[in-house]
């Protein structure tokens, strides 16, 4: 099996709700994260490139993972992303769960 490696994600702990707020402030993320929550498993970059640009879809996949929204792993050539559900519940009790009831 291949190793996986991941990308830099802050500690849920270092995350406000402010920036919970401003991942999900912008129309091509939530449509990221709707996805994500969909397929309920990992998916690769390519399954989410929305139709836009590959250097718009980096930066917003930066911005999701900056705020804590979701998490990528690396298996290859592969960039599987997926949400921080569990933890994003843990310390936002309900929000993710309440966003994603308004969008799926």
């Amino acid at each position: 099996m291949a190793h996986m490696r991941e990308k830099k994600h802050p500690k849920m702990e270092e995350i406000e709700i402010t920036d919970i707020m401003y991942g999900l402030s912008d129309p091509a993320r939530v449509e990221i994260v709707r996805l994500i929550a969909q397929a309920g498993k990992p998916l690769t970059c390519g399954e989410l490139n929305c139709d836009r640009p590959k250097s718009s879809m980096s930066h917003h996949f930066k911005i999701l993972r900056d705020t804590g929204i979701i998490e990528t792993s690396i298996e290859g050539k592969e960039h599987l992303n997926s949400l921080r559900s569990t933890e994003i519940e843990k310390k936002f009790p309900g929000i993710l769960k309440s966003i994603l009831k308004n969008i799926l």
